[in-house]
């Protein structure tokens, strides 16, 4: 089995949502890679990512998992899709088809998936400091509400990543975020809160606060996850999906 989080926020039969875990320690510990990677850029083989999506396609009861997935490159370019695919150069995925999955790989970024489930749209976004910098997450709920989302009824969640005690940056990087959710003072080098400004992002998109599920969890603490800063090479990708029910 290959464990997961299931978001909470998404609880009832409209959305599947969850963010998977290493697994490291369970299975495939031998390999270069340990654990079950969905990364396209990692040590993995293609073959072993391919094997990795169906093993967990089969696990979710639907062996022919229709699945869109992004091949991120830290930018801000959203697309609305209705097919499965692999679509280069995304770091956002929009759709209103039912039974499409769409997902997204992390291993310090943050995975945001969001759900107007009334209105029937969802979405999934890349956001470590670059696109959360360049506001990827807000320009997503604003290609959203185009199809259709309304911000009262968007639930989010926000998946684990690097936490404001680990998430040290340049001044170049701190900068271009609000000094309020920098810690320029206890630190040697600043730090950034990226759960607390893409929080901050969403609420000012107009999605109220209650809607919004935060992770908790560090992944350069927590080694149920991978952490590029903590693996480098070793580190695979956590996957984060979301799908419309029909």
């Amino acid at each position: 089995m290959i464990n997961r989080i299931e978001p909470a926020i998404f609880s009832g039969n409209k959305v599947t949502a969850l963010f998977t875990e290493s697994n490291r320690n369970s299975i495939h510990s031998k390999r270069d890679v340990p654990g079950f990677d969905f990364g396209f850029n990692t040590g993995s083989a293609d073959e072993i990512i391919r094997q990795n999506y169906q093993t967990l396609a089969e696990e979710l009861g639907n062996k022919n998992l229709k699945l869109a997935l992004a091949r991120q490159v830290h930018a801000t370019r959203i697309r609305a899709v209705s097919d499965p695919g692999i679509y280069e150069e995304t770091d956002g995925l929009i759709t209103t088809a039912r039974e499409l999955a769409l997902g997204i790989q992390v291993a310090d970024c943050a995975a945001v998936l969001v759900s107007d489930s009334k209105n029937g749209v969802i979405g999934a976004f890349h956001a470590g400091w670059r696109g959360a910098a360049g506001g990827i997450v807000p320009k997503g709920i604003e290609q959203m509400k185009i199809l259709g989302a309304q911000t009262d009824q968007i639930n989010v969640y926000i998946s684990p990543c690097i936490s404001l005690k680990n998430f040290e940056v340049g001044e170049e990087v701190a900068r271009q975020f609000p000094d309020e959710y920098c810690d320029f003072e206890n630190y040697e080098k600043p730090h950034v809160d990226l759960k607390g400004f893409v929080t901050y992002q969403l609420v000012q998109s107009g999605i109220p606060r209650e809607q919004i599920e935060v992770s908790v969890e560090c992944t350069l603490d927590d080694e149920r996850f991978y952490s590029f800063r903590r693996e480098r090479e070793r580190a695979g990708r956590m996957l984060a999906l979301i799908q419309l029910n029909n």
